[in-house]
């Protein structure tokens, strides 16, 4: 027990490579992984509880068993995926539309299959297929489709392969070899009772045997030898379950609770990796190392897979006591790491255990190195640290960081909580001298001028700027800048002797001539697509300006031959690096190795053996369907052809890489539908929603991190026009038309026939209308010459009534002046004059009658139409209306009828209540009317 706590110890602080976790809720199978094996596509493919697991690096797909039960093997031979479960085994075929379709071998030799019988492993050795199970091994010739049987005398533990034999191992603890298809015993040693052989490997001199519980074992020449490795003493108190050599000689080794071991072919202690270190569950049920040396376990609970020859290392603390990483720095061949817990250390060349500096407990901001003094700025104050030791030397705020004074290298300014400070070095020693008067806000990220001008940003308050005095202990002329605005987690920084300012909206440059902050187009196309997370700006040591952004890590270095900035891209988002957002922070350790401080730890990396070669990407799928129809699979590797109303595509495409840190990226272009490549994004699948028929050609190219963008995929599809759309329907269509032309010519001459007869007719009748109208016209010039030649009568009719009336009014006058002058003698000739002359002409009938046929004939059967309107009228009434039809007044009609003007107007107000007129009408107005 004391000697596993000391090994333990020693892997304490161990960086380990990066650890892809896949649980059963990603992968969406069951928990428990048997085995593992890859196929020439680099897809990967797990003995999965609930079925055949696939996975391309992008996408799972579970294939479920053909009985439903465990699949306990797995092995790719070829182009088949072979499989073996309960009572049954066989393989795998991929179809054209991409998807495994399964075929039975044990179905040949069903009879011979014992009840409850599972095949837990699978070998190809030349030609030949081996299926074992606990009880036989079934030998398949993949030429000759025949089955041989090997039974043994008692039943199998394992079986295992080496690079030119077959071995398994009995229930007996006995060693058997497989030779022209029948057994032979190999081994049968004490040493190996009760301890199960867990694999053998084929080394020079012999072979190389691994126990359960004791380790290795070298068998050469008939001898049994020890093989002791640096790890028999924690291994010895663990179960060994799985194991695997590692092409380059190593050794992987799974546990039953002690995770995986990686051992150098010395047996020399690499990495132990359990659950506390990152693993998802400390049983390793199956090992397997693929292509690009990635060590994939499948464990008891989910699937990991260990990235052993990336570039990138990580420490991640699982106790809590180191905390979230701050600030870092390499000084004096000790790596100092600051956290919220406090200040740590440890010898960089090992593995050894972080120690706590004491003094430090508490929040560390950063970490400066300046004339061989590493100063740490803390939530307390300022320390100076000398190896296990720190010497508090200002405590009045906490510092959040240390600028070197221009020129004046016995000088260091010190951002604090409350403002900026000064610490100077007398008698080579450090310590405060003054804070600056003037200003008083925080100062978390400030930059000093040559001209001694400070800068200030402030995420809350904005950007300042003030001027110091000779002496560096008063600012004045402070100045608070009103653009660019303030914003969350913005920085300042100094890089290539230019202050930049960065926050949500961009990055901007400080123009020294105006003092102002311009925006900087090339270094704000980090935040383009809404990629910013942070402004920290960080410098290294070799002059690279490094920022945090959502999927990237970018940094930029000055271009050696002119001053433009070049940039480079890391694809590793921020969901990864875990780090705090607004207190990003890398440190260059060396010259192509940094470190990037964490949330739970950290993580190394070389930047040199960041630049991969791209993996070929592969179509995985290609999917249609009809509008709300389910999705249609179609083959991957001919010529689509869809109908019109499968134009909704779906392509599916992956990049089997399986780094932790890697991130692929994919770019398409569909020629006949769009001219320019699509933006860089690591989503493996793009829909193509209602495209119209016609050629189509889909290309789709990758890169990995800073990799030239490569074209791998070309898939060339048409979508058919409706039948309605095609060249035979265009022929229906063109004849329909002439047809249609034809009868529509044949219709439109009708027409106009019969339009032009009608436009005679409607000549015809306009000219007989015409006719009528000049008819009407002359008839209407023929009344109104009548009209005239009535008015005429009418005017000589009211004349001679008017002369009728003066020669009545005059014989009246002569009759009463003969009355009057007459005496006796000649009273009787008078009164014969006035009885036989004058009174017969003064006769008012005799008038009247003159008068009526003179009225009859200019105005015929007026006195009809008043009679038979108003049958009531009598025939003075009839005369005064025949009197006002003339227009005359009643002063003329008095005597006309004998009577006084008085009574004539009575009688025109009686004719008015006999014709019942309202009050508003005229009575000469009506009667002019009839």
């Amino acid at each position: 027990m004391i000697i596993l706590v000391v090994f333990t110890s020693s892997i304490y602080a161990q960086d380990l490579p990066p650890i892809v976790k896949y649980s059963s809720t990603t992968y969406t199978a069951g928990n428990q992984n048997w085995m593992v094996s890859q196929d020439k596509n680099h897809f990967i493919y797990f003995a999965n509880n609930d079925g055949l697991l696939e996975f391309n690096g992008s996408n799972w797909t579970l294939y479920k068993s053909p009985n439903e039960t465990i699949v306990r093997s797995v092995k790719v031979i070829g182009d088949k995926i072979f499989t073996g479960c309960y009572m049954e085994f066989g393989y795998w075929v991929r179809e054209k539309n991409g998807r495994l379709q399964y075929t039975s071998l044990s179905q040949k030799i069903k009879s011979k299959i014992n009840v409850d019988e599972q095949f837990w492993n699978i070998w190809n050795y030349d030609q030949w297929v081996i299926f074992q199970s606990l009880d036989k091994i079934y030998i398949y010739d993949t030429k000759t489709k025949a089955f041989k049987i090997v039974t043994p005398q008692n039943n199998i533990l394992k079986s295992f392969k080496t690079s030119s034999s077959i071995y398994y191992q009995t229930v007996n603890y006995d060693l058997f070899e497989i030779e022209n298809g029948s057994s032979r015993l190999v081994l049968n040693s004490t040493l190996l009772k009760n301890n199960k052989i867990v694999n053998v490997f084929a080394v020079t001199d012999g072979l190389l045997i691994h126990t359960q519980f004791d380790g290795f074992y070298k068998f050469t020449n008939g001898s049994l030898v020890k093989f002791s490795t640096e790890a028999d003493s924690a291994i010895s108190l663990s179960s060994i379950y799985s194991s695997q050599m590692l092409e380059n000689g190593n050794f992987a080794i799974g546990t039953i609770s002690n995770g995986v071991f990686i051992l150098t072919r010395e047996g020399k202690v690499k990495y132990h990796i359990t659950q506390s270190k990152g693993l998802s569950n400390n049983t390793v049920l199956s090992i397997f190392e693929d292509i690009d040396h990635n060590i994939w376990l499948g464990l008891d609970n989910g699937i990991n897979c260990i990235n052993l020859q990336s570039p990138i290392r990580s420490f991640f603390d699982d106790t809590g006591a180191l905390g979230t990483v701050y600030a870092s720095v390499l000084h004096k061949g000790k790596l100092y790491i600051g956290t919220n817990q406090g200040l740590f250390y440890k010898d960089f060349l090992n593995d050894s255990q972080f120690k706590f500096i004491k003094g430090t407990k508490g929040q560390v901001w950063s970490l400066f190195v300046h004339e061989g003094n590493l100063f740490c700025g803390h939530d307390s104050g300022t320390f100076i640290i000398e190896n296990e030791s720190s010497n508090q030397i200002f405590s009045q705020s906490g510092t959040w960081k240390l600028e070197v004074v221009p020129n004046k290298n016995n000088l260091l300014l010190q951002g604090n909580y409350y403002g900026i400070s000064v610490l100077e070095k007398i008698n080579n020693r450090w310590v405060f001298r003054n804070k600056i008067s003037g200003f008083s806000y925080s100062s978390k990220h400030f930059e000093i001028t040559n001209s001694n001008e400070i800068y200030v940003s402030h995420e809350y308050k904005g950007i300042f700027r003030f001027q110091l005095d000779a002496d560096f202990r008063k600012g004045s002329k402070l100045y608070t800048y009103h653009k660019p605005k303030k914003g969350k987690n913005s920085g300042l920084s100094k890089f290539n002797n230019a202050i930049y300012y960065a926050y949500k909206d961009g990055i901007f440059k400080l123009n020294q001539n105006t003092k102002e902050f311009e925006f900087d187009n090339t270094l704000s196309l980090v935040f383009k697509n809404n990629e910013y997370t942070s402004g920290k700006l960080i410098i290294d040591s070799s002059n690279k300006l490094w920022l945090f952004t959502k999927n990237y890590i970018n940094y930029f270095t000055v271009n050696k031959l002119n001053a433009e900035l070049k940039k480079n891209v890391i694809s590793i988002p921020s969901s990864i690096t875990n780090s705090m957002l607004g207190y990003e922070n890398i440190t260059q350790l060396n010259n192509s190795n940094y470190l990037i401080g964490t949330t739970d730890g950290y993580y190394t990396f070389n930047i040199d053996g960041l630049n991969f070669k791209n993996i070929n990407v592969v179509l995985t799928n290609i999917s249609i369907n009809k509008l709300n129809g389910k999705l249609i699979s179609f083959p991957i590797i001919e010529k689509g052809k869809f109908s019109h109303d499968e134009n909704n595509i779906t392509f599916s495409y992956t990049v089997p890489g399986y780094n932790k840190y890697i991130i692929t990226e994919y770019q398409y272009l569909l020629e006949g539908f769009q001219d320019n490549w699509s933006d860089w994004s690591s989503k493996s699948t793009i829909n193509f929603k209602n495209l119209p028929p016609g050629d189509y050609t889909f290309k789709l190219r990758t890169k990995l991190i800073n990799s030239q963008p490569e074209s791998n995929v070309v898939y060339s599809f048409k979508i058919s026009k409706p039948w309605y759309r095609t060249n035979f329907a265009l022929i229906i269509y063109f004849l329909l038309m002439c047809v249609f032309a034809y009868y529509i010519n044949k219709a439109y001459g009708n027409y106009y026939s019969k339009q032009k007869q009608k436009l005679i007719e409607e000549n015809n009748l306009l000219l007989e209308i015409k006719e009528l109208e000049n008819e009407q016209q002359l008839m209407k010039l023929k009344n109104e010459q009548l009209s005239l030649d009535v008015n005429e009568k009418n005017r000589e009719l009211a004349l001679s009534t008017m002369n009728l009336i003066k020669k009545d009014e005059l014989l009246s006058l002569i009759r009463e002046d003969l009355k009057k002058s007459s005496d006796e003698s000649s009273s009787r000739s008078i009164k014969s004059i006035i009885n036989t002359t004058i009174n017969k002409n003064v006769s008012v009938d005799n008038a009247w009658n003159v008068f009526k046929e003179a009225f009859d004939s200019a105005d015929k059967d007026f006195l009809k139409k008043v009679k038979q309107q108003h049958p009531s009228l009598t025939p003075n009434d009839l005369r005064l209306c025949a009197y006002l039809r003339l227009n005359l007044s009643s002063k003329e009609i008095a005597p006309l009828l004998n009577i006084s003007v008085r009574s004539v107007e009575i009688k025109r107000y009686r004719l008015r209540k006999k014709m019942d007129l309202p009050h508003e009408t005229g009575l000469v107005e009506y009667i002019l009317s009839i």
